[in-house]
């Protein structure tokens, strides 16, 4: 952690919603006028995308049904807890993008499904703001979650992650539902051992619960909307966080534990915002007194 370099890291699975938290952030970013370098982090991937079919064929051959992009053997794990380092104590630190379609690889004239050099950070950012898949990992070799001042954790009920992920790379990107199936079932083992274990380290989790039939998310032909799902808040530790005021400002919302609130899915950035703007401007708070 760092009171001149602050970070924000949001983790969750894919699919999970992180995409939407994200948003949320940079309206805040945006309003505070806060400088913040984003990082995605599927580019901190290890292969690109024809690298990746390749060496999961190669894995698949030699009897690992299991190899994913979550995992640590798909992911430079080490360079994000270097960039994490670094920049809680520089400032500073290096990056790139992964291009996930044409309409994001079309300014730079490079395939879809390919990595943008490396480059360094913009200089003279307030704050780094990390959203992807591996915010908060703890390895035998790595450390990233020692590094966040804020660590926000995006965990929707397992079925409605599914219908999310199914939902986004059928019509977004193209692919179809038995693959989409198949990339389920082959993440499962790093599913349990890389991401759900980092939901012990994060501050703030966000799960959504749909309040309608999610038996079957293989067959569900719609993702259940906002309004058809409560948001189920926790906080690692609730030490500072006014609840009766987020009960008052948030309607039909109630408290499940001493540290978990629930509130309708269509207040959900509506809370985002009455909970994290705080968080930020302490942040920035402690940065100019630290400078």
């Amino acid at each position: 952690m760092s009171e001149r370099h602050p970070i924000i890291a949001i983790t969750g699975s894919s699919g999970a919603g992180t995409s939407t938290v994200t948003r949320t952030f940079q309206n805040i970013f945006r309003r505070e006028s806060i400088k913040a370098a984003i990082i995605e982090g599927d580019s901190y991937h290890r292969y690109d995308r024809k690298e990746m079919k390749a060496k999961a064929a190669e894995m698949e051959a030699a009897g690992n049904q299991h190899f994913s992009h979550f995992g640590a053997d798909a992911n430079l794990f080490e360079e994000i807890e270097s960039l994490f380092k670094n920049y809680s104590q520089t400032g500073e630190g290096r990056s790139r993008k992964y291009l996930h379609n044409a309409l994001e690889a079309e300014p730079y004239k490079q395939e879809p499904g390919t990595f943008t050099p490396w480059e360094e950070l913009p200089a003279g950012t307030d704050m780094l703001f990390y959203e992807g898949l591996h915010g908060a990992v703890v390895t035998p070799d790595v450390n990233i979650a020692q590094y966040p001042d804020l660590l926000v954790g995006v965990v929707p009920v397992i079925n409605l992650e599914w219908i999310q992920k199914l939902w986004r790379d059928k019509n977004m990107r193209g692919y179809t539902a038995e693959a989409v199936t198949d990339t389920i079932l082959r993440r499962m083992p790093d599913y349990v051992n890389y991401i759900c274990s980092q939901f012990q380290y994060t501050h703030v989790n966000f799960q959504r619960v749909p309040m309608v039939d999610t038996s079957d998310p293989f067959i569900a032909r719609d993702v259940p909307t906002a309004d058809e799902s409560m948001v189920v808040i926790r906080f690692a530790n609730p030490k500072g966080i006014d609840f009766q005021y987020l009960l008052n400002m948030v309607h039909d919302s109630y408290m499940s534990r001493a540290n978990t609130i629930v509130v309708p899915g269509g207040k959900m950035e509506l809370a985002m915002q009455l909970i994290f703007t705080p968080f930020i401007w302490r942040m920035m708070e402690r940065k100019k007194r630290a400078m």
